[in-house]
């Protein structure tokens, strides 16, 4: 359990893990970043009561860092991600067990499901679970059991992890993603279990889900760099979005159709939002477009500006052979 400045949910995240309806051994590690409030207090205290959780480090604050930290720290041979704001179903790990047994998986992982609490994260949770808001990923709108290309947090078998040397502590966002993508090239499986169902709390503003959604963005096109072919239409939708608005944009003043560009995006994302959030209560509902625009725009934006510093530099062997291919 990596955990940063997560003092709110900490102790009930921790606890729902430890009360959990599974018939095997039990060990909870959080790894704790330099956090700004009482996450370490909060930790320390939850190990003291009980000799099951481990309290490590992770002065970089960084969450591949902490899960690697964690991982090293642990001694079972079924490794369970969680977060520390994660709200587990009391059958999760035994749903888990049973699936990794039956599908001879290396990964097993079910629903992000995220639920709302003010309008703002209502509207955020129903595009979270739909695909105008996230495209086609199991683990946020459901579907069938199966073989799937990452899912959401994950119930790994150690030899797993330790066959593709963890988690890649270059990736600040993406890196499960990443890593699932490592595990299927070496030949495991990663399977979608949709009775997995994790409880997911939204960001709660325009600022904080702009923020998220660019880093995905940013950091998806630093793996798609790192991993040739990685990327399909699903990711290319966002940066091409936020290309033909501004390109409308700019060229309305010399050619008025061009404006026809943005406001078709505007009338789509209306009526998606009429369409997909009919279930929402009117306070809610109003925020959809606006937070549909925010996930694509910021997402769009994202990837096309992510820097080529980022890049993860490629090994001397990786080097030798694009010189041997190019001429140096």
């Amino acid at each position: 359990m990596p955990v940063l400045n997560e003092e709110r949910h900490l102790r009930e995240a921790v606890m729902q893990v430890l009360d959990q309806k599974y018939g095997g051994p039990i060990e909870v590690v959080i790894s704790v970043g330099p956090s700004k409030d009482r996450t370490q207090e909060v930790a320390e205290a939850i190990a003291a009561e009980d000799p099951r959780v481990v309290v490590v480090a992770n002065p970089t604050g960084r969450t591949p860092n902490a899960l690697n930290a964690a991982v090293a720290a642990s001694s079972n041979p079924i490794i369970a991600r969680v977060d520390g704001h994660a709200m587990l179903p009391s059958d999760y790990l035994q749903t888990a067990v049973e699936t990794l047994e039956e599908t001879g998986a290396d990964n097993v992982g079910g629903i992000m499901a995220a639920e709302g609490v003010s309008p703002f994260e209502q509207a955020v949770a129903c595009a979270m679970t739909s695909k105008i808001g996230v495209g086609n990923a199991r683990f946020h709108t459901g579907g069938e059991a199966g073989p799937a290309d990452t899912v959401y947090l994950g119930v790994f078998r150690r030899s797993a992890l330790d066959r593709v040397g963890g988690y890649d502590e270059h990736f600040q966002r993406a890196q499960d993603w990443e890593m699932n993508h490592r595990i299927r090239e070496t030949g495991g499986l990663v399977w979608f279990q949709p009775r997995m169902r994790v409880s997911y709390r939204p960001r709660p503003n325009v600022r904080a889900l702009a923020k998220q959604y660019f880093h995905y963005g940013r950091w998806r096109r630093v793996v798609s760099r790192t991993h040739q072919g990685t990327i399909n239409l699903r990711y290319l939708a966002p940066p091409t979005a936020v290309l033909g608005i501004v390109l409308g944009l700019v060229a309305t003043p010399f050619f008025w159709p061009a404006i026809l560009i943005p406001v078709a995006y505007v009338a789509a994302i209306l009526a998606g939002s009429a369409l997909t959030g009919r279930q929402l209560k009117p306070a809610a509902l109003v925020r959809l477009p606006l937070v549909y625009a925010t996930m694509h725009l910021s997402w769009g934006t994202g990837f096309l500006t992510s820097p080529r510093r980022l890049s993860k530099p490629r090994r001397p062997e990786e080097t030798a052979t694009l010189q041997d291919l190019f001429g140096g």
